[in-house]
């Protein structure tokens, strides 16, 4: 594994401490999935052009609300003024023709969103993950609380 793969790697494992090492998918470079009960699983990988892609399925649809609001803010997948954390059931989708970036969300009837962010720079995909990771220790306090 080269340089920037590892050093990727570490960030996107500081960055949401629940992935652990796995085969890799398809992409180029590694790949780390995870799956905790009541919070979702999912992959991250590089892909051969240094590209992080995201694949998350059944994530609290609150924490996913909040960590997409802290990044983007709200309504920019046109989801409504209170983002993902309020958005209705359906299929949310952008793609930026820039960067051939490609940002899928699906909001589950029962409250979780699956979704994949592809082709996205390193540091962009590591700020989704570590809002995300903060996201879901508030909703798993609150949850326990």
């Amino acid at each position: 594994m080269g340089v920037h793969q590892e050093t990727a790697q570490e960030a996107f494992t500081a960055a949401f401490l629940a992935f652990t090492p796995a085969t890799r998918c398809q992409c180029f470079g590694p790949t780390l999935r995870w799956t905790t009960p009541g919070e979702g699983e999912g992959k991250v990988c590089l892909d051969d052009h240094g590209r992080a892609t995201i694949e998350f399925e059944n994530v609290p649809k609150t924490a996913v609300g909040t960590a997409m609001t802290e990044c983007w803010g709200a309504d920019w997948f046109d989801e409504g003024p209170g983002g993902f954390a309020e958005a209705e059931p359906g299929q949310y989708h952008y793609e930026d023709e820039q960067t051939y970036a490609e940002y899928e969300f699906d909001v589950n009837a029962d409250g979780t969103v699956t979704f994949g962010i592809s082709y996205v720079k390193v540091d962009d995909i590591v700020t989704m993950l570590d809002a995300l990771e903060r996201a879901l220790a508030e909703h798993r306090t609150a949850r326990l609380g």
